[in-house]
This record gives C-alpha cells, sequence and structure tokens, in this order.
C-alpha cells in the first residue's frame, strides 16, 4: 500500500505546514474511526483540480469493516463522488442519509486556518439498523468530532504528553460537561473505576476530583490529572492507588470556538502495569546474578593468583597464570551484562576490557601496543562469551609470541557474519609446522570454542604482505 507522505507530495500541491497538520489527523483518527464504527478514507485534491486522491484509511476496532481493499493511492475524478464536490463546495458535512441510524457515506471537509485540505468520507457498516445507549453515545460523539475537523480544532495543537498505555475507545468512554460533570459512562468504564475503589455511581461525579480522591496520593493534586479529566485539555493522564492503575486520554470538545465537555477515555492498565513491573524485576534479577557470577569469577582468579605464587614450578606457574586469564576473559562479560538491560552486549566495550586485561597478565605486553580499528557491535550473550574466550587467547599468543610487534584486533560485521582478524606483525609460523598439532591448549580451546559451539570458522596464516601472523574467526549471526 501507498504512503501518505509519498502520495501527498507527488500528488498534491499542499504546503509542508498543512501535511503537518493532516499527518496529526491521521495519526488520531482512528478515534473519530471507533466512534462512528466506520470506516475512514482521506481524500485529498491533486494539484491539477481534476479530482482527488486517496492518501490514507482506517477500519475501526470498534465494528467490522465495509471496506476489505486498500484504496490508498486511488484517484477519482470530480463529479465521481457527488458526496466529495459537495462536501468541498460547501464545506460541511455532507451526509447520504439512511433509513435509520448513520448514513451510509458521510464526507467531512478537512479544513485549517480557512483554507480546505482534503475530504475524510465516512464509510458506515451499520447502516439501516437501530442503536442502543453505548451506540448512540458513540455516534454522538462522533458527530462532534467530525464537525471539529471541519472547524479546524481537531486534532488539537498541542496536546499534552500521553500515557505509556494510552486507551481506546473500546477500553472506555466518560463524557463530561463543561465543568467536568460525568454525563455518560461506558460499562468498561465504570468497571475500571469501580476497580479503583469507586463505591457509587461514576455518572453525575465530578471526574477529576473522584480521580484525584482514588489516587490516594499526598500533596497537591497532579494539574495533568485535573485538566485531562476534566476534559478541558488533550493529552493523558494516569490515575493509580494500591488496587489499581487507570490510564485517561482527555479530548476537548468545542463548537465554533465554544467548549461543549469534553471526551475521556478509559483503560483498566493495572494487569498490563503489574506484567511491566515483573519485567523490571526480572531484568534486574538478572542483572544482579550476573554481578554476583563476576564477583565469584574474580575472587576464584585472585585465589588462582595466590596459589601461583606459593608454586615454585614455572610451568605450573605458568598454567595457573593462564587460567586466571581465561577466568577474567568470561569475568569480563558478566561485568558487561551486569550493567545491560537485557541479554544483548556492546561486544566493543567487552573487546577493549579484554585487551587491559592482556595487558595487565602479560609482562611481554609492555612496549606493545594492541588496537582495535572497527566495531563488533551489539551481539547476543551467548555468542559473546565463547567469542571474548577465544579472543582473550589469541589476542595473548600475540602478544607472547610475536616479538615484540604491535597487534591489531579487526573486527567487522559482512551482513550475517561477524569477522575478526587477529593480526601482528612478529617473526610468523613456519610453513612447515602445523600450530594446532604443537598441543598448544589456548589454540585447542580456541578452536573449539569457535567451530564446535558457535559453528564459526577459524584460519591461521601469514599476515599481510606476508609479514608476521593473522588469526581470521569468522562467526554466523542470528538473522
Amino acid at each position: 500500500m501507498a504512503r501518505f507522505d509519498d502520495v501527498a507530495r507527488e500528488r498534491t500541491d499542499l504546503s509542508e505546514a498543512d501535511l503537518d497538520h493532516l499527518r496529526a489527523l491521521v495519526a488520531d483518527w482512528t478515534l473519530l474511526s471507533d466512534l462512528a464504527f466506520a470506516d475512514l478514507v482521506l481524500w485529498l485534491p491533486t494539484w491539477h483540480g481534476g479530482g482527488f486522491v486517496a492518501a490514507d484509511q482506517v477500519r475501526p476496532t470498534t465494528g467490522p469493516t465495509g471496506m476489505f481493499e486498500d484504496v490508498v493511492g486511488q484517484y477519482t475524478a470530480r463529479g465521481r463522488r457527488p458526496l466529495l464536490d459537495r462536501a468541498v463546495s460547501g464545506r460541511t458535512v455532507v451526509a447520504e442519509r439512511g433509513v435509520t441510524g448513520p448514513a451510509p457515506i458521510e464526507t467531512i471537509p478537512v479544513i485549517r486556518a480557512g483554507r480546505l485540505l482534503g475530504v475524510i468520507e465516512r464509510h458506515s457498516a451499520f447502516s439501516g439498523r437501530d442503536f442502543g445507549p453505548l451506540e448512540q453515545a458513540y455516534l454522538e460523539a462522533a458527530d462532534e468530532l467530525a464537525a471539529m475537523v471541519v472547524d479546524g480544532t481537531f486534532p488539537p495543537a498541542q496536546p499534552l504528553a500521553r500515557t505509556g498505555s494510552p486507551p481506546r475507545v473500546g477500553d472506555g468512554l466518560v463524557r463530561v460537561d463543561t465543568e467536568g460533570v460525568v454525563m455518560f459512562a461506558s460499562p468498561n468504564a465504570r468497571s475500571a473505576y469501580h476497580r479503583l475503589g469507586l463505591a457509587t455511581d461514576l455518572v453525575g461525579s465530578h471526574l477529576a476530583r473522584t480521580s484525584a480522591k482514588l489516587q490516594r496520593r499526598p500533596g497537591p493534586v497532579d494539574e495533568a490529572l485535573a485538566v485531562v479529566a476534566g476534559g478541558r485539555a488533550a493529552g493523558g493522564a494516569e490515575v493509580e492507588n494500591s488496587g489499581a492503575v487507570v490510564t485517561l486520554r482527555g479530548v476537548p470538545l468545542s463548537r465554533q470556538g465554544r467548549r461543549t465537555g469534553g471526551l475521556v477515555l478509559v483503560r483498566d492498565a493495572t494487569e498490563i502495569r503489574r506484567r511491566d513491573r515483573a519485567l523490571l524485576s526480572k531484568d534486574a534479577t538478572i542483572r544482579e546474578i550476573h554481578h554476583r557470577v563476576k564477583n565469584n569469577l574474580q575472587t576464584v582468579a585472585a585465589l588462582l593468583r595466590l596459589q601461583a605464587r606459593r608454586i615454585d614450578s614455572p610451568e605450573a606457574r605458568e598454567a595457573l597464570d593462564e587460567a586466571v586469564r581465561r577466568v577474567g576473559a568470561i569475568a569480563v562479560v558478566h561485568e558487561t551484562l551486569a550493567h545491560t538491560p537485557g541479554e544483548r552486549v556492546d561486544a566493543d566495550e567487552v573487546a577493549d576490557r579484554l585487551v587491559a586485561l592482556v595487558r595487565d597478565m602479560s609482562l611481554a605486553s609492555r612496549g606493545v601496543s594492541v588496537t582495535r580499528s572497527g566495531t563488533f557491535g551489539i551481539l547476543p550473550a551467548e555468542i559473546v562469551t565463547p567469542l571474548a574466550m577465544a579472543l582473550g587467547e589469541l589476542l595473548q599468543n600475540a602478544v607472547e609470541h610475536g616479538g615484540g610487534a604491535d597487534v591489531a584486533l579487526l573486527p567487522r560485521r559482512e551482513g550475517t557474519t561477524l569477522q575478526v582478524d587477529v593480526v601482528d606483525r612478529g617473526p610468523g609460523i613456519a610453513a612447515d609446522v602445523d600450530p594446532f598439532a604443537t598441543g598448544r591448549l589456548g589454540l585447542q580451546i580456541v578452536r573449539t570454542l569457535i567451530t564446535e559451539e558457535l559453528g564459526g570458522e577459524l584460519e591461521l596464516g601469514p599476515g599481510t604482505d606476508g609479514v608476521g601472523t593473522c588469526v581470521r574467526i569468522s562467526v554466523p549471526l542470528p538473522a
């Protein structure tokens, strides 16, 4: 389906300010669609004045749709849809009346600062039937919003900030008068306030004062709650107490510059908030576990270092030092995860800490420059942990056996593959020597981690222009 901006820019001569008004309209017109139980199509006059082009459409969530095909991008010449022409010429709502109920088709001119920007065509799937009190209240509110579209006062120019769980028409609807007293409340809206602890009927109460009392918070009343619940300002507010959480969305109603009351959409967000808090608690618990694992690993590393100092055998001491470095590489990953929400890690931060760890653990690193060029990006923790251990081994080997030459860590991402080169310009490896057959534990660990645990590939050969050594790791990444 074509996009609103593409259609509007290519086939109309509307200004950017006009387009901003239309963007705000289509961002909010689900409210009108749901109240009217109708499909809406926004028709814009084409630049040559010969007809209209459909720039956007929306289907109701409160009832069935009568438009199963998308019409965005379609063109209709003047005269083919008489209701569009009448709405443009008369600059008023034009309806094709049915026997009972709403009109089958209705056209609503969209006007801003005296200029006609387009026409909303409203298609009702419920034409020709009677409605109960709830549906009738919805339709009356829809008619008032349609009149505000003609006046240029809907959508509001500068709404207040909305809540994170904005309610919709089906969640609950309250109609207040100019004093903020409830004239009508849908069953869902009443249930939401009863869950907050309201023991009396919501109709007839002052919604803002009632909401403030139910919130039971010390201190002054939240100004946003007062104006939103009173129907005096567009935006969102929240009512929360120990029993429930209810979000509000206010829509002021006016006619020809005179305020006529307001609509307040109500949503019981108690279960949503409970799940959000459970997720936050779970996330905090996971970070705390990573923090404790890191502390435990650092304790193990400290014990191994103490043991290494008490051993006279150089081979045993070297083996313990390598174990300390490997434990430290895993601790680096857990330390990063302890400060990262979720299970995805900034691998660049891990790599930089590994470089510092190798320098601290190796006497041979004095005077050796170890640099990183390129980026790993954000990676899942299940990839970062074995990758960090492998890179720690390779960096240590490059520093220890590179003859004092500088070492470069070169990561890059190519589609769904991560490729990392560890390059030094040392003496290199003799052509007749297989490093994996020499019994080096470090390289055996690297090969196991890369090929078996990560499903990647490991290549070892001469560096660029045949000087030094280059170890290349290729690891597949999740799509």
